[in-house]
């Protein structure tokens, strides 16, 4: 487990950024197409907009997403749209490298839109997992006390009663977030302190989802001050 901190948002952003090119440059010099998970949030979207190097070829990453909104596709709340607004359109990503989460309007209701992303998931590890968290603890749309915590069988659930709007919502598993190499969370804000101070410290699952996510090689938490002021100096 590793922890950095950085003196504030901005700041946190651009190592984000890096962080993300580096590491993506990095599979890809090894002969391989990476994989990776987004995140919505303000955190994440300010590093996408930073994204911006010729070290990475950027039509050439599989992108994948650990939640999403669902909501129809193209809506602003959509966490694959923040991701299309900030630098998959931009950096001119072809659509068969973004695979989206289903979104309501279709033909599948949540449930049967949580089955078919299950279908189209890799076999193979992701190379980097990202994830925000809540000032509850939660991770992707796993909240604390609900039922998806359990779920072992399932590679993607439906959310029907999320606690943060909208209720209705599509998230990746704890197996399925586990099955990667790094895990890093992204996390902004003094709001987010005390669940930071859990998630590293004495909380447990249930109460702080985040706890639940490792990476098989690394997990890092990316915070800024606001984020860990709440962690013992």
């Amino acid at each position: 487990m590793g922890v950095d901190v950085y003196p504030d948002a901005p700041s946190l952003a651009a190592a984000i950024a890096d962080r993300i090119a580096g590491r993506l440059a990095l599979v890809q010099g090894e002969g391989r197409r990476p994989s990776i998970v987004l995140t919505g949030g303000t955190i994440a979207s300010a590093a996408y907009a930073l994204l911006d190097t010729d070290v990475v070829d950027w039509a050439d990453v599989d992108y994948y997403w650990g939640d999403e909104r669902f909501v129809p596709e193209g809506h602003a709340d959509r966490n694959d749209q923040q991701a299309r607004d900030t630098f998959l359109t931009r950096l001119g990503v072809p659509t068969a490298r973004v695979h989206t989460m289903p979104g309501l309007g279709g033909a599948k209701d949540a449930m049967e839109a949580a089955e078919a992303y299950a279908d189209i998931l890799p076999d193979d590890l992701f190379d980097v997992v990202l994830l925000g968290m809540g000032p509850d603890g939660h991770v992707a749309s796993l909240f604390p006390g609900q039922a998806q915590l359990n779920e072992t069988r399932r590679r993607t659930v439906e959310v029907l009663h999320s606690p943060k709007p909208p209720s209705v919502r599509l998230s990746m598993t704890f197996p399925t977030l586990n099955h990667c190499d790094s895990v890093w969370f992204l996390v902004s804000g003094e709001e987010k302190a005390d669940a930071v101070a859990r998630a590293l410290g004495d909380g447990t699952v249930e109460d702080t989802p985040a706890m639940g996510v490792h990476g098989l090689v690394e997990t890092v938490w990316l915070i800024d001050n606001a984020a860990g002021s709440k962690l013992p100096h």
